[in-house]
Order: C-alpha cells, then structure tokens, then sequence
C-alpha cells in the first residue's frame, strides 16, 4: 500500500466506529433519536426470520433519523433472483439504502439459487438500484466454514469486481479480543493482493458472560481461548468487559501506520445500544460530527 499517497494523510487521534442494530430495535427502539452521531452507519442485520417489509421499515428508520442505514444481505438465505431483487428495489426506492453488507449468512444449505456472495454480487442488482458502497466479510482468525486460501481468494475476486464495477468496497470482520492478530492479519493483506480497507470488528462494553455466550455462538474460538485467558477466575466473570483492551492498540497503530489498511472499527452492542454509544462518545470515537448522512433519493426505476 502506497503511504505517500495522499489518501494517506495524518489520522486523527480516535479511530471512527459503525454500530449495528436489529431490524426490531431499529424500528422500535424510543431510544435512536440522537443517539449516534448524524451519518454514522448503522448495520441492520439479517438473521433470517425478518421478511423484506420489516428489513425495509427498518432501514427507512434509520434513514430518517440521519444514519446511514446499512443493510445485512445474506446470500444463502435468499430464495430466488426475483426475492432477491425485489428486497435490493425495495431497500433502495423506498428506504434510501445505498449502503449494504454482504455476507455469506450462517447457513450449512442455501435456501436457494445462491450459495456465496459472489453470486449475489454478480447479479448486478446493486448497480442497477444505485447501491455503491458495499461492505464484505473479513475473517481475522479464519472461518470453520472454509480454509484461509479460500477466503483470500473470495476477496481477490471481491476486489477485482468493484474494480470492474465502480464499487466502493471495504472489508468488515467479525468481532475478536486478540488485538495484535488482528492488526497483522488486516496489515498482511497487501502481502495477498488485496488492498482494500479494513473495519475491524469489536465487542462494545458487556458482562463477560455476555460476551461468553456471543463469542461461542458466532465462532470466535481463537479471540475465545485469548479472552478467557484473560478472564479465567470466577471474580473476573462477574465483572464488566472494556473494549479497551483491544481497541487503545488497534488505535495506536492506526495512529503511528497511516498506510494500514485499518480504517474504522464497527462494534457490536452486546452490552446494549446506549452503552455502546455511551462508550463511543466518552472516548472519542463519536466526539464530533460524522461524515454527512448518505441521503438519497427514493428512486424509482
């Protein structure tokens, strides 16, 4: 990666963050309003039990509040092109989405024609409803779904896409502890062709059994193994987690590497919305304002 570039100019002292929301708390939450800096993204996700309506209802929520909502794609858990287009028309037309994150979805069998995300990007349905910013999946400590070449490769033919298209991709990992893992893995990338940048994810403020329960629902086992390293006595489980320990060396590095592909840092609220972005304005993350919402047009086509 290039550090001369002017892409590459000094970084600020904090290191931005996205957050994520499920389609329920996004459409209900009283909370929301003012509750994350005007612009900052929020991440809707798709667990598979929300129909298109309510994954529209939510975005649009999002929307107006001045976020820029960020719509989860599962690709296995899309049936047909036709269901598939018509969610991508709806997000765009009717809840401004033009901001999505591609993901493979947890899924052993696809629920039907798509079995990666590259078959949902090759559709071209995000270009043909205007969606341009698109986050992709990236796994620091690798996947029990697929081995570490294969994942790099997926990311080769990512990159070559948005090349080819326009798109403005970036990359978007599962959360971890071992701050120093995923700092190589995500600087290790141009070493493998890939020059894109990088969000990491982190846990936001939680109990520890919280975070317990999470990790080993979502596959986390070498950051599991560290954290629990860290917290084995029982008066360490009783206590509360402080994304620090992972978030003051991810920062210093951002500081002192301007080449890093590091970017941002996208945290997951396990410990509840408001403390995260409690946390996230204490530090100095949210501390000013974001960049302008992404407010688009309700297209029609």
């Amino acid at each position: 990666m290039d550090t001369t570039s002017p892409l590459h100019k000094a970084r600020p002292q904090f290191i931005g963050a996205s957050t994520e929301l499920a389609p329920g708390q996004a459409i209900d939450s009283p909370d929301l309003p003012g509750l994350f800096p005007q612009g900052v993204r929020v991440y809707i996700t798709d667990i598979g039990t929300d129909d298109t309506p309510t994954l529209v209802r939510a975005a649009r929520r999002v929307t107006d509040l001045g976020y820029t909502a960020v719509s989860h794609i599962a690709c296995r858990r899309q049936t047909t092109r036709i269901a598939l287009e018509e969610r991508v028309r709806a997000l765009a037309e009717e809840a401004g989405v033009g901001d999505v994150l591609i993901i493979g979805g947890d899924v052993k069998t696809p629920a039907g024609v798509f079995s990666s995300s590259m078959d949902v990007l090759e559709t071209g349905f995000l270009d043909k409803y205007g969606i341009a910013e698109i986050g992709i999946a990236g796994h620091p400590e690798g996947s029990r779904d697929f081995s570490d070449e294969v994942a790099n490769g997926a990311l080769r033919l990512k990159q070559a896409w948005g090349e080819r298209t326009g798109a403005r991709l970036r990359i978007v990992t599962q959360f971890g502890f071992d701050a120093e893992k995923f700092i190589a893995w995500a600087d290790g990338l141009a070493g493998l062709g890939i020059d894109l940048p990088v969000h990491l994810g982190v846990a936001g403020p939680a109990k520890i059994t919280t975070l317990l329960k999470y990790a080993a629902v979502c596959g986390v086992g070498n950051s599991l193994s560290f954290f629990k390293k860290r917290s084995a006595s029982l008066a360490a489980l009783a206590t509360s987690h402080s994304p620090e320990s992972f978030v003051s060396p991810v920062e210093e590095h951002f500081r002192a590497n301007p080449g890093s592909a590091i970017e941002q840092l996208h945290v997951f609220p396990f410990g509840g919305i408001k403390n995260a972005s409690r946390w996230l304005h204490e530090r100095g993350s949210w501390a000013s304002e974001e960049r302008p919402a992404a407010r688009l047009e309700f297209r029609t086509h």
